[in-house]
């Protein structure tokens, strides 16, 4: 997919996180930028922030769970901005808990922000891409889409949604020959907010099963697809090893998290149990960053490997170790 001048790239959550930074690289790329959250003033400070690109950036204060609330926003966007050309999903909430803890409202909540939450950003783009026959959408995705961790159920399942919807929807795009590109990016643990305002019912701080990543490595991933977009990217070598381990021996991850991934989850300070949450309602401006508490702990690359090529790659790996044992 070639640039084309004025092209509009809508992004969702882009307030903070991975949206924030991949609003950066878009901008810096020349892309007219759309930005749909839900705190207004955070977004206001991200306009400011894209200012310095000199492109044209609007945002709308929207929760993606009113799918309403999403397609006007995205008609808004298009009459003001141009022709929508890219669209990407990358709004989410969670809550740290064991499932033993967790009620049905909040398993609800994060249900509509992070699956059905994609699923509306993907009919509004739909709506608007169809009549000219082009476009890509984008599903920020994770390791979690395919090998699930404890504390985080609500969380894994949705992701695992996505991206059956996301499965069943490209195979709907290529039955009526459409040229509307899907591409969903499976991240690694990212350095974002997230874990300074996720709902947390743990006892410790929650952090990011290391390897812990910089947002902007995925923006960057997110950004690297535009041209080529493959079926699914995947970025880090810990997303790798977690989506092919699963498929391959699922039973022995089942232990392996039950071990590590528990603690793993948790830092050693105490949370503060009178904070507050940002899953009904955005938090204060102040943690409205791209970046979390853990930059001296965060990567600055990652390998990257589309879906085709470990699956290419598995192949001959295979056909190597018949050969090895035929000779012997």
């Amino acid at each position: 997919m070639d640039q084309q001048k004025n092209d509009l790239v809508v992004i969702c959550g882009a307030s903070a996180g991975v949206g924030r930074a991949t609003a950066q690289r878009f901008a810096a790329g020349g892309y007219r930028i759309g930005l749909l959250a839900r705190d207004e003033a955070a977004l206001t400070e991200t306009c400011a922030e894209l200012a310095q690109y000199g492109v044209a950036v609007k945002a709308i204060s929207v929760d993606v769970a009113d799918a309403q609330a999403v397609q006007a926003a995205a008609d808004e966007l298009e009459t003001q901005l141009g022709p929508l050309r890219i669209w990407i999903n990358c709004a989410m909430t969670t809550v740290f808990s064991p499932v033993a803890t967790l009620t049905a409202e909040e398993i609800r909540r994060v249900t509509e922000v992070t699956y059905l939450g994609a699923v509306h950003g993907t009919l509004a783009a739909l709506r608007l891409m169809r009549p000219r026959n082009q476009g890509l959408i984008i599903q920020v995705g994770s390791a979690l889409a395919y090998r699930a961790i404890p504390l985080q159920a609500a969380y894994c399942a949705a992701k695992f949604a996505v991206r059956g919807f996301t499965d069943a929807l490209r195979c709907e795009l290529l039955h009526d020959h459409s040229r509307i590109r899907l591409c969903m990016v499976q991240l690694p643990a990212v350095n974002t907010p997230q874990f300074d305002w996720a709902r947390n019912k743990l006892e410790k701080r929650p952090q990011p099963v290391p390897p812990i990543h910089d947002p902007d490595v995925a923006a960057r991933a997110i950004f690297s697809v535009v041209r080529r977009p493959p079926r699914e990217l995947w970025l880090g070598m810990a997303t790798i090893k977690a989506i092919v381990g699963t498929c391959l021996m699922p039973g022995l991850l089942d232990r392996m998290l039950a071990r590590q991934a528990w603690s793993g989850q948790m830092c050693n300070e105490s949370d503060d149990a009178d904070r507050g949450d940002n899953l009904y309602e955005a938090q204060s401006t102040d943690l409205h960053r791209t970046r979390g508490r853990f930059v001296g702990r965060s990567k600055d690359s990652a390998l990257a490997l589309t879906s085709t090529q470990v699956t290419a790659l598995s192949a001959l790996l295979a056909l190597v170790c018949a050969a090895v044992l035929l000779l012997f």
